[in-house]
Formats: structure tokens, C-alpha cells, sequence
């Protein structure tokens, strides 16, 4: 019998933000974003470990508040507003085999903006990446509007992003597609490490209704996410 895989997650939080100063610390139902994130992976049965990567003492101090390992603080080349995920995940796992942690085989990536993510959804993302053996899985959700519909802008003239998107009158009638939740990313050791890749050629993708694939970058995203909760229309976690 094949052992277990170790999984490592990733909650990667950084204290600025642009869209939303502050937003990862910002309180939704009585929980910050990290908060939220954490209950997620405290949820998840398929975690092996995960651990919170900011560059922030104030949110290392709130995620060890809510029983989670911060045990390192970024480095500011890592904390930018240029600076990709793909480094900070690669930076979390050396960190991990630098201090006595196995090399992971999957690294799951999970950011405090998708506050409604359950851990349901981090099982089945990693379930589906292991029954498939795909080199990678995410989580998305139908898209709020068809890009055969989009337009470029040449000056003031509009450009189909699709030529032959005149086809499709009603949106009904398009093929269905989907965008990214942002909510769970899985990735192999190897994608992540060698090839410097979140997602691999091989990607699979588990769907997410409305409600959970809520992802807050601005002001009007966490208006939106104080909504749903005001309807009770996503989970809330147990407070610590």
C-alpha cells in the first residue's frame, strides 16, 4: 500500500494591499481573512501541514492567535507588489526542508481572500488531483460574463476579443466557461519546484457556486462578501 502523500499548505499573506489596505487582517462574521483561511485548513482532512508565509509581525501574530504556524517572516523582495506567488510558495518549501520537514509531494496554495472556502473544498481539490494523477488542480467557477461577448478598445473602437463571437447572440447559446475562484490551487513538488509553475500542463478543476468563489481584492468585494453573510448564504466558522 502506497503511503499517504504529504501535503503542505500555504496560506501566503501579505500585510499590504493596494485594493484593500489592511484586508487581511479585516474582521468578516466575526473572523479576520486569516481567521477565515485558517478554519479552512483546520477543516481539511488531506492537510499534512500548512503554515502562514507574511511578512507582517501583526498578521504572524494573529494567525499563531488562531493556532497556526507563522514561523518565518518574508523576505521584503518576497512582499512587493511585483512579487509572484510562484517564489513565496518556493520560498515556504525550502523553508520547510531547510528545517527538519519532509520534501512535500503536493503544496496547496490558499489565500485569506476567499474567505468562504471550505475545507470540503481543499479535500476535493487534492482528491481530484489524486485520482487523476494530473499534475495540478484548481478550483473555478462559472464566469460572471462570456469573453466571446468582450471587447479591445483600438482609441474609441471596439474590437472583438473573439472575431467570430457575433455568432452567439444570447449567452445561453456560447459555449459554457469558467474563471479562476482563486480558493485552492494544488500543485506537485516537481511543477512548482523545477518547472517554477502553479499550474502544470496536466490541470484539473473543481467547480465552485457563486457564494464561495467570493474573492475580495476591493471595498466592493468585502461589501459584497458582508452580504452573503448578512443572508446567510456562505459558512461561518467557529470562532477561536
Amino acid at each position: 500500500m502506497n503511503a499517504s502523500p504529504f501535503v503542505f499548505g500555504v496560506i501566503p499573506a501579505r500585510g499590504g494591499s493596494k485594493g484593500l489596505p489592511g484586508k487581511n487582517l479585516k474582521m468578516l462574521g466575526g473572523l479576520s481573512l486569516i481567521g477565515h483561511a485558517i478554519a479552512s485548513c483546520r477543516e481539511a482532512a488531506r492537510l499534512s501541514r500548512f503554515m502562514v508565509s507574511t511578512d507582517s509581525a501583526e498578521i504572524a501574530t494573529e494567525a499563531r492567535r488562531h493556532g497556526a504556524e507563522a514561523p518565518f517572516l518574508r523576505p521584503a523582495a518576497l512582499a512587493s507588489d511585483d512579487a509572484g506567488m510562484v517564489p513565496v510558495l518556493q520560498h515556504a518549501v525550502r523553508w520547510l526542508e531547510s528545517h527538519g520537514g519532509p520534501r512535500p509531494d503536493l503544496v496547496v496554495t490558499l489565500q485569506p481572500t476567499s474567505p468562504f472556502r471550505t475545507g470540503a473544498d481543499v479535500d476535493r481539490t487534492i482528491a481530484k488531483l489524486l485520482e487523476t494523477g494530473a499534475d495540478s488542480a484548481q478550483t473555478v467557477t462559472e464566469a460572471t460574463y462570456h469573453p466571446f461577448f468582450m471587447k479591445t478598445l483600438d482609441g474609441d473602437r471596439t474590437v472583438p476579443l473573439f472575431p467570430d463571437g457575433h455568432k452567439y447572440v444570447r449567452r445561453q447559446d456560447a459555449p459554457q466557461v469558467y474563471q479562476p475562484s482563486g480558493a485552492v490551487y494544488v500543485t506537485r513538488y516537481t511543477v512548482l519546484m523545477d518547472q517554477g509553475r502553479v499550474l502544470g500542463d496536466d490541470n484539473r478543476a473543481i467547480v465552485m457556486g457563486f457564494e464561495s468563489s467570493v474573492n475580495i481584492d476591493t471595498e466592493w468585494d468585502f461589501m459584497l462578501a458582508e452580504l452573503i453573510l448578512a443572508h446567510g448564504r456562505a459558512p461561518t466558522p467557529p470562532r477561536p
